[in-house]
């Protein structure tokens, strides 16, 4: 109670001190406004003045103005009056008092009521959690108030049965936000955490901001976690429709979804598959960079203000966000026999933080590592030890950036990586130095499947048989020609030996000489039945003719070997 407001309502109501003196014994009333104490401008508003049955007279007194603002008589039961406001404005806007008279005298004053309305010209501020909406049964929070306009002072209101609110000065941010911070603790599940914050200047206290969209906590317990997943796999396209999916064994009523850095906490009701299941489908609309980020959901009951512990976090990464396309390669090569080690190499000329390595069809989220710079590549190698045909596959790679770890860049061409030989046991996974802590989790890339070999794998083991056996018949056609050859050497050395020239030649027809069949058709021999044989060497003319024997050219007839001897 203000001592301007005090005087005023004093002289407003002439009370003497033969009157006042009697107040002290009586009880002072009670003063609310309806629907509250901060009102739109333009609306209506009510405000009830309340004391005890033997009152006769209702006075209401407003800061700034001598004399009663308003009296009324008391409506029955007759222990409070009612002061209606039917359009309210700045000028109503107010710290206002009320007393009454009683046989006793006049009562003392009531706690003033200040009555604000907003103006809507004035830009409502946001209102945050600090780290998160999402809070632990018994842990703290802090709300952050701020607008872009220059308000003096944020306040904090708390909705519920007891409408509290709290005051602070803002203070000015360097990106040139002004911000207010207020601490919230301890929060427990008892009831509903729901916040609102209004901003106003230090020049007109009573005209407010628009309120702020409401702000709920969620306050987790330990009953079981739920499971979240999504049928689209964790890497998604610019357009591509994503639907998020909390489900538990326990009977739930709701499900909320959380995304880490978010304010908002939309909640589905929950649907019963089946006896014992619930679960929630959370429709997020057409992909953009917007909807990247790492969520988790909560079960709740519609009769307690508890959620459930939360489930394991769900990264969702949207790719195509940086004008980057880096290459994957595979070392020793795209087809591998089960138990060799793999290399995939993924490389980028341009700056990354990070690397992802996806399988295709995997459910496993993609392995994560650290780029590192290796002139002029920025690259990072995923290794894979005794691989088996579980791992055959395509793989593509994408970069990130420390800064926004949820948007990729276009993904690298396909790899078909083919492992032939007999599936083994578990494999080991990918391997490699880690990603920097506040990024997506390191999750190892181990199929569920093994899925069918693609590409060359395939068809090797036909390949090596096909290549074996045209190497065979190679290897038998170049011995063939070989025997041949040496058939007909020995067939020459055995003619030249018995050549009835020998006694001029020797055994075999000199070096260079011409040898050509001595019966040929223009001599009327039958053809390719002729064994006898001329010569000529080299500068030589003919020589005599001397008769051949064993040389039948032809039925009945005796030819001639024609040799050409040296010159006389």
């Amino acid at each position: 109670m203000t001592p301007t407001l005090t005087a005023l309502l004093c002289l407003g109501l002439s009370l003497g001190p033969g009157t006042r003196g009697q107040a002290g014994t009586l009880p002072k009333p009670t003063l609310w406004a309806e629907p509250g104490s901060v009102i739109s401008w333009g609306r209506p508003v009510t405000i009830w003045c309340e004391g005890p049955l033997e009152a006769q007279e209702f006075r209401l007194g407003k800061e700034g103005i001598s004399g009663p603002w308003d009296r009324q008589s008391p409506l029955g039961p007759r222990n409070k009056a009612k002061f209606s406001i039917p359009h309210m404005t700045e000028h109503r806007a107010g710290r206002y008092q009320c007393l009454y008279l009683s046989p006793a005298g006049w009562s003392e004053h009531s706690d003033p009521l200040e009555l604000v309305v907003m103006i809507g010209t004035y830009s409502k501020p946001w209102i945050s959690a600090l780290p998160s909406p999402v809070v632990t049964s018994g842990g703290k929070v802090t709300l952050q108030c701020g607008s872009w306009q220059g308000y003096g002072r944020f306040v904090l209101a708390k909705e519920g049965g007891h409408h509290l609110t709290w005051t602070l000065d803002s203070q000015r941010h360097p990106s040139g936000q002004y911000q207010a911070q207020f601490p919230v603790g301890t929060v427990n599940p008892t009831h509903r955490w729901t916040f609102t914050c209004y901003g106003y200047f230090r020049s007109n206290p009573q005209l407010w901001s628009g309120p702020s969209d409401p702000l709920e906590l969620l306050v987790s317990g330990v009953s079981r976690k739920p499971s979240l997943l999504t049928q689209q796999g964790p890497v998604l396209v610019p357009g591509e429709t994503l639907t998020l999916q909390c489900h538990s064994d326990v009977t739930y009523d709701r499900f909320a979804l959380s995304k880490e850095g978010a304010q908002d906490l939309p909640q589905r009701p929950a649907q019963q598959p089946q006896a014992g299941l619930s679960q929630a489908d959370f429709l997020l609309g057409p992909v953009s960079s917007s909807h990247g980020g790492r969520y988790r959901c909560y079960g709740g009951h519609s009769l307690s203000s508890e959620w459930s512990a939360p489930s394991d976090p769900l990264d969702i990464l949207v790719s195509g966000q940086l004008p980057v396309t880096p290459s994957l390669s595979v070392q020793p090569g795209p087809t591998v026999s089960s138990g060799e080690n793999v290399t995939l190499l993924c490389q980028s000329q341009i700056k990354m933080d990070t690397f992802l390595l996806c399988k295709e069809g995997a459910a496993d989220p993609p392995l994560h590592l650290r780029a590192e710079y290796r002139a002029p590549w920025h690259q990072a190698e995923f290794s894979m030890t005794a691989v088996t045909p579980a791992l055959g596959g395509t793989y593509r790679c994408y970069g990130s950036h420390s800064s926004s770890p949820y948007l990729l860049s276009r993904p690298s061409a396909p790899l078909d990586l083919g492992v032939s030989g007999p599936s083994g046991g578990p494999s080991p996974p990918p391997s490699g130095p880690r990603s920097p802590a506040g990024g997506p989790e390191d999750q190892p890339l181990t199929p569920t499947d093994p899925g069918p070999q693609s590409g060359l794998g395939r068809h090797l083991p036909v390949l090596v048989g096909v290549s074996v056996a045209f190497l065979l018949l190679f290897l038998l056609l170049v011995l063939l020609l070989l025997w041949r050859h040496s058939r007909r050497r020995k067939a020459g050395d055995r003619r030249g030996s018995s050549h009835p020239c020998g006694g001029l030649w020797g055994p075999a027809v000199p070096p260079g000489a011409e040898t050509v069949p001595s019966c040929s058709p223009d001599r009327g021999w039958l053809p390719g039945t002729c064994r006898g044989h001329r010569a000529r060497a080299p500068g030589q003319r003919p020589a005599e003719e001397i008769p051949s024997s064993g040389c039948p050219c032809g039925p009945g007839r005796s030819p001639l070997c024609f040799c050409e001897g040296p010159s006389a």
